[in-house]
């Protein structure tokens, strides 16, 4: 019997994948942008002529293939499909080397 060992929270860093924190971004940025097509009632192509992409590209990023699809270009999508995205900088204490990006999905 193999041993269970609890995830990290993070696939990408679970699987060893060196973009690991960039990759969930990402993940969550497209999930969003999924989410908002849909309850928009819009098809792909609506959804993709009003961001600005192809709608191949646009199926692809809502399958998880988003390498080559910068972060940047994920937030004008949310925009551009009627989202307010709010970016948060805040200080960490001295002690602590190294901040992290986090998308919250509200």
């Amino acid at each position: 019997m193999r041993d269970i060992e609890p995830g990290s929270g993070n696939v990408y860093a679970d699987l060893g994948l060196r973009d690991a924190e960039n990759m969930l971004v990402k993940a969550r940025l497209a999930v969003k942008i999924g989410e908002t097509i849909k309850q928009r009632g819009i098809s792909q192509e609506v959804a993709a002529r009003l961001i600005g992409i192809s709608q191949p590209k646009l199926s692809n990023l809502l399958r998880g293939q988003f390498r080559g699809i910068s972060e940047a270009k994920m937030i004008e999508c949310l925009t551009r499909l009627g989202n307010d995205v709010h970016i948060v900088v805040k200080s960490l204490p001295d002690e602590q080397q190294s901040g992290q990006i986090e998308v919250v999905l509200i």
